[in-house]
């Protein structure tokens, strides 16, 4: 976030709403801002193959997953690393067909009980699994961000990985002879991804574990960003060097502050672990679990009525305490 006395603007309320607020720069450049509702709705069809909680622990998407549950999605491949619990709230939802992933749990308490339920009696509905390793994912969209149907790695040889896992070949190398696990490209539908702070044109900074974001990002076919903060275009450009993307990757942005929780946003809040202990323990049987949804999820209506229900005193306690920032980098030639 940005510290006191920098002086980079911020957009004004009027100014996010006009269609070219580069304008007053003397650039030209459209605006992509969304509320979540219409960013899900345009970017996330029945059957989409969908990446997120691409940061592993922090940087989850909650807020996106929330409202793919109240539109009702279905038949969706999710897709990433580990989810936490974003995953199974989706699959016990009934929004999921698919999932491609390292893993899927609560990383506090164990596997997730809506995960191993679809698994071992197909409740709601059965689920297909796509068994990866957290760096077999980072390859697989690594791959199709270069445009290359494969990666190679040595990594998952000699792994059960490869006995679970059809799509992965062994090859052998045609420079050494060595045998390698050819990792095929995952080009998703749509990467849903939150961010510290992104321009109304689809620029973006992310700063602290950023896992495959990165890679998610420049490898679907369509990005939507989820933003703490709403910031001018020269914020983003005055620090290229952490800028996720390049803005013309990116389809929407979503002013979608404490999006992410309850994993924690470096620099802006921190991990509501009582979150977690909660859902593991409402989530053991599926009626417990259906109740947890009615209340945190469908009676809300939005994500503003889900910060609202966390109430005030409780996002006070996760905000960030102590600020530690980044010494300044001098750019000038």
């Amino acid at each position: 976030m940005r510290s006191e006395g920098d002086p980079q603007p911020r957009l004004t309320e009027s100014e996010r709403g006009t269609p070219w607020a580069g304008a007053r720069k003397g650039i030209l450049s459209m605006v992509k801002i969304l509320t979540l509702a219409e960013a899900i709705g345009r970017f996330v069809p029945d059957g989409a193959s969908v990446v997120m909680g691409t940061a592993l622990e922090c940087l989850v998407p909650f807020a996106a997953g929330h409202e793919i549950i109240r539109k009702g999605k279905r038949d969706l491949t999710l897709i990433g690393p580990i989810s936490d619990i974003l995953f199974d709230q989706l699959i016990g939802a009934g929004c999921v067909r698919k999932v491609i992933a390292a893993w899927v749990g609560n990383v506090a308490h164990g596997s997730g009980y809506n995960f191993r339920r679809a698994l071992e009696e197909g409740s709601p509905h059965p689920l297909e699994v796509e068994d990866h390793s957290n760096f077999s994912i980072a390859l697989a969209l690594e791959a199709a961000a270069f445009g290359v149907p494969y990666l190679p790695t040595k990594t998952l040889l000699g792994s059960d990985i490869m006995t679970r896992n059809p799509a992965f070949k062994v090859e052998p190398c045609p420079f050494t002879g060595e045998l390698l696990v050819l990792v095929p490209a995952l080009e998703p539908d749509v990467a849903l991804l939150q961010v510290q702070r992104a321009d109304p044109e689809g620029g973006s900074h992310l700063w602290g574990p950023t896992g495959v974001t990165g890679a998610a990002a420049r490898a679907a076919k369509h990005v939507v960003l989820l933003a703490e903060e709403i910031v001018a275009p020269d914020v983003i450009r005055s620090d290229p060097n952490r800028t996720l993307v390049p803005p013309f990757r990116v389809d929407a942005v979503v002013h979608c502050p404490r999006g992410g929780h309850p994993s924690p946003v470096q620099g802006c809040y921190n991990r509501d672990h009582a979150a977690y202990t909660e859902y593991h323990q409402r989530s053991a049987t599926r009626e417990a679990f259906l109740d947890w949804l009615k209340e945190w999820v469908l009676e809300v209506g939005d994500h503003s009525g889900y910060l609202a229900r966390l109430g005030e005193a409780r996002l006070a306690e996760l905000s960030v305490k102590t600020s530690r920032l980044a010494a300044p980098v001098d750019y000038g030639f």
